[in-house]
């Protein structure tokens, strides 16, 4: 390819890549805009909709398993390929969809294509980039995965509102086809010959049923019950598959996983840190415009605008970051970034009906840059301490780890949301009675405004009622969010505390000051 293209073919193999790691990452918070409406659209609540963001998570966090046995198999190219064809028909299948099942095997479909074709691109950054370059090349590769989240929402919401929800999954086709016609004659090909390379089948299922089955029973425990026996099955299945796929890592010759990794003290506390990291920017870039667009009114196209500051603040402030990793102990800047995002968090529980748009987005800037300190300095804490031979896999570990807790974190923030909903709806409920003074007169002013719209007396009680449990539901919602922001600053508050394990066990001792040598006596 090098002879063919020159010296510029490494530009153009990255470019190409950049398109579809874009593209996913584009579409992952894209989407997000659209579920509020997606909700109205197919008349389901938070407790169903929330898979449209966890499946696409999920599925990518799996199929990344299989990102390296696929291009060792078939190569760069066909693999390339392959996933952006999966990712266009995932895509266009959530456009055409009449019910909000197809749209959640659509999104799970896209998340296969994007988890296999995300890591290509830092592969090829190692193959094609002298030593003395990478940095430089992974630089401009992060252009676009940073750029993705900060554009994403507000481009989702102008199709919303322009045209409707489907033109946002059909908008995720037209950059990954231009990236397949470019791969045509860009990406390496299949470099080798004979039968297929060993692939731990074994592993990848167990861990699929383990995720799929924990997942799907922590999201449907609050609307079939706790206790009822098929929740009870999907956990006791996603436990037993879980401890039998790290048993199976830990005695097969070609693990999926590497589970050893773990049993370092650093790259484990960076694991957990990882995790909550995950659960807090996954959580709230599913909560926040929810939030605008349920409790506050905001039109899609608004809501995706409140994103953006916080995301061009990060793209600013990652290089910033990432050279003070390298004069600063790590622990030190990850017990930084999770106090601010905590307290990030907690400002946000301050959110009302009345909250102005550039307050709230000063509360995202402020997140962003705990999110900032936090990103640089975890990969290179992780893998500092891990012998050479751990390092690929140890890097997988971390990928995989991080996309599994976003995956949890959706799931669990829509959980919780829904649970103290619920809570407080029976709670205010339960307060609207006939000796209820602010009730009484509340609903006799709501009578007085549909009279005047020209209401029939026969439906004037039924209209009140109905604007009064409308009320209900939009204060108990509210105070939902609220307790689900302080869920979430809690966790990285407590999560400071496993973050200490990464300062070193013991200092490295100082340098002693070199001493010249006495001169030579003279004469003699």
């Amino acid at each position: 390819m090098f002879a063919r293209y020159g010296p510029r073919y490494r530009y153009y193999v990255i470019f190409t890549a950049m398109l579809g790691t874009t593209a996913t990452a584009l579409m992952a918070t894209m989407t997000n805009v659209a579920i509020p409406v997606i909700m109205g659209a197919f008349g389901v609540g938070q407790d169903k909709v929330h898979w449209v963001a966890t499946g696409f998570i999920a599925a990518m966090t799996i199929s990344m398993l299989l990102s390296d046995w696929c291009v060792r198999a078939f190569g760069m190219r066909v693999t390339f390929i392959g996933a952006m064809v999966v990712f266009i028909f995932g895509g266009v299948m959530g456009g055409l969809s009449n019910s909000i099942d197809l749209i959640i095997v659509a999104r799970v479909l896209q998340g296969a294509g994007a988890g296999i074709g995300q890591p290509l691109a830092m592969v090829l950054v190692l193959q094609v980039f002298p030593v003395d370059r990478r940095g430089r090349a992974m630089a401009l590769l992060s252009v676009g995965i940073m750029a993705a989240p900060a554009i994403g929402p507000a481009f989702g919401g102008v199709l919303v509102d322009g045209f409707n929800w489907q033109y946002v999954f059909f908008m995720s086709a037209p950059v990954p086809a231009v990236g397949i016609f470019l791969a045509m004659f860009f990406m390496p090909g299949r470099d080798r010959r004979g039968a297929l390379p060993a692939f731990d089948w074994t592993g990848l299922v167990l861990a699929t049923l383990c995720i799929a089955c924990s997942l799907t029973g922590l999201s449907s425990g609050q609307r079939e019950g706790w206790g009822a026996p098929i929740i009870s099955a999907l956990f006791s299945v996603g436990i037993v598959s879980g401890v039998a796929f790290v048993l199976w890592e830990l005695t097969t010759s070609t693990p999926i996983l590497q589970i050893r990794v773990f049993a370092n003290r650093k790259f484990a506390a960076s694991m957990v840190v990882g995790l909550v990291l995950s659960l807090g920017f996954y959580g709230a870039g599913y909560l926040v415009p929810l939030f605008v667009q349920t409790v506050q009114g905001y039109s899609p196209t608004r809501s995706g605008l409140l994103m953006i500051p916080g995301g061009i603040f990060m793209m600013m402030i990652l290089p910033i970051a990432g050279r003070m990793s390298d004069k600063l102990p790590g622990y030190q800047i990850t017990l930084f970034g999770l106090g601010v995002y905590g307290c990030s968090s907690l400002l946000m529980m301050q959110a009302a009906t009345d909250t102005a748009f550039w307050v709230f987005a000063t509360w995202l800037i402020f997140g962003r840059l705990g999110q900032a300190a936090m990103m640089p300095t975890l990969m290179v804490t992780a893998l500092s301490t891990m012998k050479q031979e751990y390092l690929s896999q140890g890097a997988g570990a971390l990928n995989f780890t991080r996309n599994l807790g976003g995956a949890i974190g959706v799931n669990v923030v829509a959980v919780v949301l829904d649970q103290r909903t619920a809570f407080y709806a029976d709670a205010f409920a339960g307060l609207q009675t006939p000796d209820n003074s602010a009730t009484r007169y509340f609903m006799q002013q709501l009578g007085h405004i549909l009279n005047q719209m020209g209401w029939p007396l026969e439906m004037m009680r039924p209209g009140v009622l109905h604007l009064v449990g409308q009320s209900v539901y939009s204060q108990a919602s509210m105070m939902a969010f609220k307790d689900v922001f302080l869920f979430i600053a809690l966790a990285f508050f407590i999560t400071m505390v496993p973050a200490l394990l990464l300062r070193d066990a013991y200092p490295k001792p100082k340098p002693r000051p070199e001493t010249k040598p006495a001169p030579a006596a003279r004469g003699g």
